[in-house]
């Protein structure tokens, strides 16, 4: 037998072992066995009657729970076996909460302290009714935004004929007459007025972090901010290399949007929304996203690398996002970035927990390298017409035809994972911005003419 996650063997007593009993009671519960050393061999153990008495005395005293504390021999030699049941409800040692994650005991204190709180009356932070927060706070824009993006995953019901609040009902952010936490975030006018920090801060840098060249700062609803975040990085923090295929202009991206993309809704998801606010950092060869918040208990960092259960910090905006085709709830968030840059043939993204959160970073290829991946991202040179005001989607879609007039809507359906109609809806409008045409259908091709 080995030493496990809800296991503990220690020579003597002392009465600090009263934190890891504390810990597996706020925890899965566990056992702790004094008189046994760090390879699980028993050892001599004279004050075992003493123990037996004063131990569970302590434990009732300072915690208020009872344990079964066993008298065990194995060689002829004593050892005390200490089981240590969980807790439905919040255990303290002298006001002070500890919990056993993974192999070792924590103190939990601040954003922890109060969702491990929160968590043991059955709510996560997300599902609490913000008694402040009415109607007039929500942006009925940012819901209209999230139902017409709903529409190409066909995960959505029927929101036709309902009103704002009814929808936000359907999505279960609303309790009686009352707004919960997730709808202030997914779609507030200025979740800031609630909750400080519910923002995402971009920073250049040079070469390391002490080198800033400039940052901004970017507010609004979980909505907005997918949106905006993806707007700056484009126009202000990256540079592209400019491509050429044929006489056509095509820009590749410094690095996959997909990946991109899943690192921001990761963040924003996953996001603690009483601690800080998300930090990107974008430096010569690297870019990456903080968010405040661990892992949750029993994830470990390489469990990120393959196939993981879907835990969300914020289960009802991580389900809203789910509705909005934003993300899937299968935990393939790390994997598609690990993919992403896999497929680009950029380096492996790096995922380390830091600062009490988790930081993932992705990498450019070194100078002078060649890319290997896809043109991605957004629409490269200089697009006439109405092309300015295209959607994220339909740019993906016209980039797709840049690099391969000849692609048909079903490749793209398959290449995108949405149905052949949304994919009509916007090669339609890409036609109706004069940015694209057809020559022929079945077997013909896209001509491309909105570059110059």
């Amino acid at each position: 037998m080995s030493e496990r996650q809800n296991i503990e063997w220690k020579q003597r007593w002392h009465d600090d072992y009263l934190k890891w009993i504390c810990g597996f009671a706020n925890a899965i519960g566990g056992t702790i066995y004094i008189g046994k050393d760090d390879d699980g061999n028993v050892v001599n153990l004279p004050d075992y009657r003493t123990l037996l008495e004063s131990i569970p005395q302590k434990i009732r005293n300072t915690m208020g729970i009872i344990c079964d504390i066993n008298l065990q021999e194995e060689t002829g030699k004593k050892f005390i076996e200490i089981k240590v049941n969980p807790y439905s409800v919040p255990v303290s040692l002298r006001g002070r909460y500890y919990y056993r994650s993974g192999s070792t005991k924590m103190e939990l204190t601040g954003v922890e302290l109060n969702e491990f709180l929160l968590k043991k009356t059955g709510k996560n932070w997300d599902d609490v009714v913000e008694d402040g927060a009415t109607m007039q706070d929500i942006d009925e824009a940012s819901i209209a935004k999230f139902i017409e993006d709903s529409k190409e995953k066909g995960r959505m019901p029927e929101t036709k004929g309902l009103s704002p609040f009814q929808i936000l009902e359907k999505l279960n952010l609303a309790e009686g007459e009352k707004l919960k936490r997730a709808a202030i975030i997914l779609f507030g006018k200025d979740p800031n007025r609630f909750y400080s920090n519910v923002q995402v801060n971009i920073g250049r840098f040079g070469s390391d972090s002490t080198d800033l060249k400039f940052h901004e700062v970017v507010e609004g609803n979980l909505v907005q901010m997918l949106n905006e975040v993806q707007a700056q990085l484009n126009y202000k923090f990256l540079t592209r290399p400019v491509d050429f295929v044929g006489m056509q202009r095509v820009e590749r991206d410094e690095y996959p949007v997909d990946a991109l993309r899943e690192m921001l809704l990761n963040a924003l998801v996953h996001k603690a929304y009483m601690g800080a606010h998300v930090q990107m950092r974008v430096y010569d060869n690297r870019l990456s996203i903080w968010n405040e918040g661990g892992l949750p208990f029993g994830l470990t960092l390489e469990d990120l690398k393959g196939e993981h259960s879907s835990r969300p910090r914020n289960p009802k905006i991580a389900k809203a996002c789910f509705m909005a085709g934003y993300i899937d709830t299968w935990g393939r968030g790390t994997l598609k970035i690990i993919n992403a840059c896999k497929e680009a043939k950029l380096p492996d993204p790096e995922i380390i927990e830091k600062d009490g959160g988790v930081q993932v970073t992705i990498y450019k290829l070194p100078d002078g390298a060649q890319a290997g991946g896809q043109a991605g991202g957004q629409v490269g040179g200089q697009v006439g017409g109405q092309a300015g005001n295209l959607t994220p989607r339909q740019k993906e879609v016209y980039e797709l035809i840049v690099a391969n007039p000849k692609v048909s809507r079903k490749d793209l359906s398959e290449i995108l994972g949405i149905n052949e109609s949304a994919v009509q809806k916007h090669t339609d409008a890409l036609k109706k911005k004069k940015v694209i045409e057809r020559d022929g259908e079945t077997t013909g091709k896209w001509i491309i003419i909105g570059v110059r």
